[in-house]
């Protein structure tokens, strides 16, 4: 992997300045661009490193705090290890955060994010990649589905939710797509259960759309996040080279 050099920048949008993590090669070249989608936690030093190391791989990496709307990250006062289990308040942080996370919300943050990264003299002009991690993977997912022509692929890891008996389930919006997906699943998640999987895989297969999911076994939910009482290294380098992979076949 090559250096990289990153930086804190400001986008705009249509409900104020959201503060984002910009990292690239450090060649002064354009590389395509990924839309990184952060999880419940929220922007903070383990996911700039994930982002740096993506960007390694030849891509310009933008990691916004997608809740800039509750002030600049780190927008949650996290231990630096963080457990559920032990810290059982963490998530009554979060819930609130999670719940303003609105279709609507999601589709005009996603275009400025987009717009960010077109505009961006790192940035390739051609679609781009994202990639999500727990909530993210909701998120990178609908921006496939809004933003069709300007998305090649869409990947989502350890995912919550993604096929429910709500009308704004995520797999009911997949019909748009023409990315290729990957999605990884936690074996070990009870926010993803075998019938929603299933019913996840269904509606891809059936909208047509290019993708793989897979289940990782003995996984828990958050196994890529270095930071967290779930991470699992084998799980997360397996995402690695997924991740990579895709976007390598996709973007190039």
């Amino acid at each position: 992997m090559t250096t990289v050099q990153g930086q804190t920048v400001d986008v705009p949008t249509p409900d104020g300045i959201a503060d984002a993590y910009l990292t690239a090669p450090d060649d002064g070249e354009r590389h395509p661009g990924v839309l990184f989608y952060q999880d419940g936690f929220g922007v903070r030093p383990s996911l700039r490193a994930m982002a740096d190391r993506l960007a390694g791989h030849g891509y310009t990496v933008l990691l916004p705090n997608v809740y800039y709307r509750h002030g600049r990250a780190p927008v949650i006062d996290l231990p630096d290890f963080i457990d559920l289990e032990q810290r059982p308040e963490i998530f009554q942080q979060v819930r609130p955060l999670l719940q303003g996370m609105t279709p609507d919300v999601l589709a005009a943050d996603a275009h400025a994010y987009l717009d960010y990264l077109a505009g961006s003299d790192r940035t390739t002009p051609s679609p781009v990649g994202v990639t999500g991690y727990c909530m993210g993977a909701r998120l990178s997912l609908a921006t496939a589905a809004i933003y069709p022509d300007r998305v090649a692929a869409a990947a989502g890891f350890h995912g919550a939710q993604l096929a429910t008996d709500t009308p704004d389930s995520p797999h009911l919006a997949v019909g748009t797509i023409t990315a290729e997906l990957y999605f990884g699943h936690a074996d070990q998640d009870p926010s993803l259960p075998q019938e929603q999987i299933d019913l996840f895989e269904k509606a891809l297969t059936d909208a047509g759309v290019r993708h793989r999911c897979e289940v990782y076994p003995g996984a828990h939910h958050g196994y890529t996040q270095t930071d967290t009482a779930a991470y699992d290294e084998e799980a997360s380098e397996r995402h690695w080279r997924e991740l990579v992979a895709l976007l390598n076949r996709t973007l190039a």
